[in-house]
């Protein structure tokens, strides 16, 4: 009989150093994002590991240590060999892992911030990196002395990342832009740990940068399909902003935290980011802010089948909403108009399965969208496809339908085609000539890649 008794991993223990557990786990997070792993990776986890629970890591985390640790093997890292391992009865079985909560991450997060981009390199080869364009950090001559401090300059750089990343995205989607992005979020971070600043004015403009950049590549994870590197990275903005005081950056990323939970059906989770983000923001003097945190908590109702608190919601979207723009506006706004009010509101509609009502909104969505918005014209026509599919609409349906398709070659988004894929389903079995259209084009869509 092969016996459970566990022997504790001291090699691992001593690979960890001084980080607490927490501080480890979320380093073997962003490793394992950097070789396009998903592991959920948490402070319980890496207890299992050191107690000798886990005796070898599944192939998933395997890759992930073996990165960490260049050059060393399983057993340098105080692992048994896998096939040691493989049969019944050869390990402890451990009670399921509990996936973990936003609010885990940002406590496991916010301390290893300044710590887990150490070997990020010089603040002179992260600043090379900020510009989705520019030479690889990898490029920069390892001779290139340290820059001792973070200036002017460098604070642009992380600003302008921001403001590109949110051009291209509204010009193209987020599929063919995450990758391409995460290299300036990374060199974002090592900034951040690289010396001191010479003024609190740039200190505060750097963490507002990095966190709004870490958002901003939170979302292109989002709207591509990648919800848990999102969650990580919505989570690393959140606990930037607590380092820093920053009561924008804590409402912009509770705004993303809710809507991503309400996208992967953690609609509770969602109404509560969404009230976290409306008590950041009320001293901040931005009706148009608090107007879409209350759309975030709306739609997280509405999928709650809550629509009284839904209507509710929407009433105070709307009364701040009114009260019109102010110069207390965030930046990253720019996308909340009349139109996105109008589309957020078809979407809790249609969470509460009111299609006529939905449509309208959408309707209404697709008539005030500014063309700027290249991504948005295909999202709010999808929208509104699949609510006049889901009310019976087949014809307008389709046709809304083929406007999203002719969309599709400057569009990159998961979500999109996502919604469209929707709306073909339900149109499939309502047939007439429209249709037969559209699901013919729609058959010859090339994959994602």
């Amino acid at each position: 009989m092969v016996s459970t008794r566990a022997v504790p991993n001291l090699a691992f223990r001593r690979l960890r150093g001084q980080r607490s557990a927490g501080e480890f786990a979320a380093a073997v997070r962003r490793a394992a994002r950097e070789i396009g792993e998903q592991v959920a990776c948490d402070a319980r986890y890496v207890g299992r590991v050191e107690s000798g629970e886990i005796r070898c890591p599944n192939y998933a985390y395997e890759r992930v240590f073996l990165h960490m640790f260049p050059g060393a093997s399983l057993e340098d890292l105080g692992f048994l060999a896998r096939e040691s391992v493989r049969g019944r009865g050869a390990r402890t079985v451990p009670p399921p892992t509990t996936p973990p909560t936003l609010d885990s991450d940002i406590h496991e997060e916010s301390d290893v911030l300044r710590r887990v981009f150490m070997t990020s390199g010089t603040t002179t080869v992260a600043a090379a990196s900020l510009g989705l364009a520019g030479r690889p950090a990898a490029a920069v001559p390892p001779g290139v002395p340290p820059q001792r401090r973070v200036g002017e300059a460098e604070v642009e750089a992380v600003e302008k990342a921001v403001r590109q990343i949110r051009l291209l995205d509204d010009r193209h989607g987020a599929d063919g832009l995450y990758r391409r992005a995460f290299q300036p979020l990374r060199a974002a971070y090592a900034l951040l740990d690289a010396g001191t600043t010479s003024r609190r004015s740039t200190a505060d403009r750097l963490h507002a940068g990095a966190g709004e950049l870490a958002i901003s590549v939170g979302w292109l994870a989002h709207d591509s399909g990648r919800f848990e590197d999102a969650r990580s990275h919505y989570a690393e903005a959140l606990a930037t902003a607590r380092l820093a005081g920053d009561a924008a950056l804590e409402a912009h990323a509770f705004c993303n935290a809710s809507f991503l939970a309400r996208d992967t059906g953690r609609a509770r989770e969602a109404v509560r980011a969404a009230e976290a983000g409306q008590r950041a923001a009320r001293p901040l003097g931005s009706p148009r802010l608090l107007a879409l945190l209350a759309l975030r908590e709306a739609g997280a109702r509405a999928w709650l089948g809550d629509r009284a608190g839904c209507e509710l919601a929407i009433g105070r979207a709307q009364s701040a909403f009114d009260r019109g723009p102010r110069d207390a506006d965030p930046e990253w706004m720019s996308f909340f108009r009349e139109a996105e009010l109008e589309l957020l509101e078809a979407q809790c509609w249609s969470a509460l399965g009111d299609w006529p009502r939905a449509a309208l909104h959408a309707r209404r969505a697709t008539r005030l969208q500014d063309p700027h918005f290249t991504r948005n014209l295909a999202l709010y026509r999808a929208q509104l496809a699949n609510d006049l599919a889901q009310a019976g609409t087949a014809d307008e349906a389709a046709a809304a339908g083929h406007a999203v398709l002719d969309l599709l070659d400057r569009v990159q988004s998961s979500r999109i085609r996502g919604m469209l894929a929707s709306a073909v389903r339900v149109l499939r079995p309502q047939g007439g000539p429209e249709v037969a259209a559209l699901l013919d084009r729609y058959e010859e869509l090339p994959p994602v890649t």
